[in-house]
């Protein structure tokens, strides 16, 4: 390891007292700094510029405590270099671990390890944060994890969550006055918008502050938080933030801002009612829309921490179908009412296709056949089109795919590429290469009750002055009146009948799975409307979206009319 290392190891001799010993360190200017490491996985760079190879020998309790003590201790009392000298990552923990006091503003702090189990170490940090003559007492609870270098020396195995939980790599920790004021959100009615009443719209809340803070008239106040690197703009998703790396987050408040207003298309009772029911299922998400208008009214999901229903990318499955089935009727291909071929299997592209449970309509219609969701009566079809006819129709008509809705916050527009063989026969049925997110699908059903594409939005764009994306055409209104009386049909004789009964006679609707590799079973997917409100859900591994998702649509829809 060098001398280098040697003499950080001496220098650090704890003393560890019931678990921490404190050590005050200083402040400095103010700047930020990068969490990051660069060394390929089991090779890093040591102190002395060596490489270190990591060996997969257990490290016992006991060299996890000691090794522990020593990083914590040399952390305290502000030495970043002898701290770094106990990871296998000297270069990224130095420059973290210096840029904590020098960039972050923290200081006075006090570490105090908690439980070890085997190499993993949980600690306190107890500290204070201070900017520009204001301070706050920061505390939260982080843990490490001992590794054993390949010459036998344990060593904390370095990650940016090490000094924070919510670091992740490239992010930065900044401590000063917040680049964007607060933002007071209300709903259409002047309702407050918080993430202790509405769990959901953290992420929201979070983007809104960022798009619109300075905009909304408020001032600035001190906080240290935390800004996202931008690994999520080279993911090719088309949203701001991904699952793994969400948007920045406040930390703590040094000092209050003073708000701006902001108001917003939701409605309160609509959002709580969607996040009441997405709350009683796991992994589930749902958005109510106005199909008339395009303003979303609620968005909510079980998991709080990534926006899957506005920035989810997830087959579809057969909700898929009504974009197929407009395509389908304005090309003549067939209408609601003629005989259309459902047999149990249907093949294309050397793949071969089934319906659920191998059911078949003999002599049936394509009525018959949409709101059974049939498979192969969309398969069959495939032979007929062209490659690229399904990823026109979802642009053209439904407005997906084009990477252009301004909804006011993050979101992804859908995906419809164009694909050839069975990958093109799959996407009829909202497999192969299609995904979509709930608020997409609800825009989809949307789009057929009205004929007309009404990009979604959150915010007004007369906030701000953007422009709202429009679809190059209408959908043409044979097929539209057709597409209709299908989805009616099915909300009230058709698969999506059971979960919508009891909802009234201006109803349609249309249920999904889809098949994800890996998982035994499907994701449920449900979109209906109801007079002039829409919603879609998604259920991952619910399996038949009719009895998964489908009351999940029917209760928001119910509680929201």
């Amino acid at each position: 390891m060098g001398k280098r290392r040697r003499a950080a190891r001496s220098r650090a001799n704890p003393a560890v007292i019931g678990g921490g010993v404190a050590v005050v360190v200083g402040g400095a200017g103010f700047a930020a700094y990068s969490m990051y490491s660069g060394d390929a996985p089991g090779e890093e760079s040591s102190a002395d510029g060596t490489a270190r190879t990591l060996t997969a020998r257990p490290v016992t309790a006991a060299e996890g405590r000691a090794t522990a003590d020593g990083f914590l201790t040399a952390w305290q009392r502000g030495d970043a270099a002898s701290a770094a000298a106990y990871t296998d990552r000297t270069a990224a923990a130095r420059a973290a671990l210096s840029g904590y006091r020098k960039d972050a503003h923290i200081d006075e702090v006090t570490l105090t390890r908690g439980k070890t189990s085997g190499p993993k170490v949980t600690f306190r940090v107890s500290a204070t944060v201070s900017y520009k003559g204001k301070s706050k007492p920061l505390t939260y609870d982080s843990e490490l994890t001992v590794v054993r270098a390949e010459d036998g020396k344990p060593l904390v195995g370095w990650q940016p969550s090490v000094v924070h939980p919510d670091l992740k790599k490239d992010d930065t920790l900044v401590t000063d006055e917040a680049g964007d004021p607060p933002v007071k959100a209300v709903d259409r009615n002047g309702a407050e918008l918080t993430t202790a009443k509405y769990p959901s719209l953290g992420t929201v809340l979070d983007g809104l502050r960022e798009k619109y803070g300075k905009k909304a008239g408020g001032k600035a106040g001190v906080e240290l938080r935390v800004v996202r690197g931008d690994r999520a703009k080279k993911s090719g998703q088309g949203a701001e933030e991904s699952e793994d790396h969400p948007p920045g987050k406040t930390l703590l408040t040094v000092s209050k801002g003073i708000p701006g207003t902001l108001r917003t298309t939701l409605s309160a009772s609509a959002q709580a009612a969607a996040e009441h029911e997405v709350g009683e299922r796991e992994r589930a998400s749902v958005v109510i829309m106005k199909p008339s208008t395009g303003e979303i009214l609620a968005a909510a999901n079980s998991s709080h921490g990534y926006n899957t229903a506005l920035q989810g990318s997830l087959a579809p499955g057969s909700t898929m179908k009504i974009v197929t089935a407009s395509m389908l009727l304005e090309k003549d291909l067939t209408s609601i009412d003629k005989q259309h071929p459902c047999p149990k299997y249907a093949s294309y592209g050397g793949w071969k296709f089934q319906n659920v449970e191998n059911f078949e309509i003999k002599n049936g219609t394509f009525r018959s056949s949409f709101a059974a969701s049939c498979n192969t009566a969309f398969i069959t079809q495939a032979e007929k089109l062209d490659d690229n006819d399904l990823t026109k129709q979802a642009q053209q008509v439904f407005g997906l795919g084009l990477n252009n809705w301004s909804t006011g916050v993050s979101s992804f527009d859908g995906a419809v590429p164009v694909q050839s063989n069975a990958q093109m026969a799959a996407s009829l049925i909202g497999q192969g290469g299609i995904r979509m997110n709930p608020l997409n699908v609800a825009s989809i059903i949307s789009t057929a009750k009205t004929g007309i594409f009404r990009q979604p939005y959150l915010v007004s764009p007369d906030v701000d002055d953007r422009t709202l994306a429009t679809a190059q055409r209408k959908l043409d209104a044979s097929a539209q009146t057709q597409l209709h009386e299908l989805l009616n049909y099915t909300a009230t004789s058709g698969s999506a009948a059971e979960a919508m009964a009891g909802l009234g006679s201006d109803i349609g609707g249309k249920t999904g799975s889809a098949e994800v590799d890996g998982q035994k079973e499907p994701n449920g997917w449900f979109t209906a409307w109801r007079g002039d409100l829409a919603a879609a859900a998604v259920v991952q591994q619910g399996g038949r979206g009719g009895k998964s998702a489908g009351p999940l649509v029917a209760a928001v829809l119910r509680a929201a009319g």
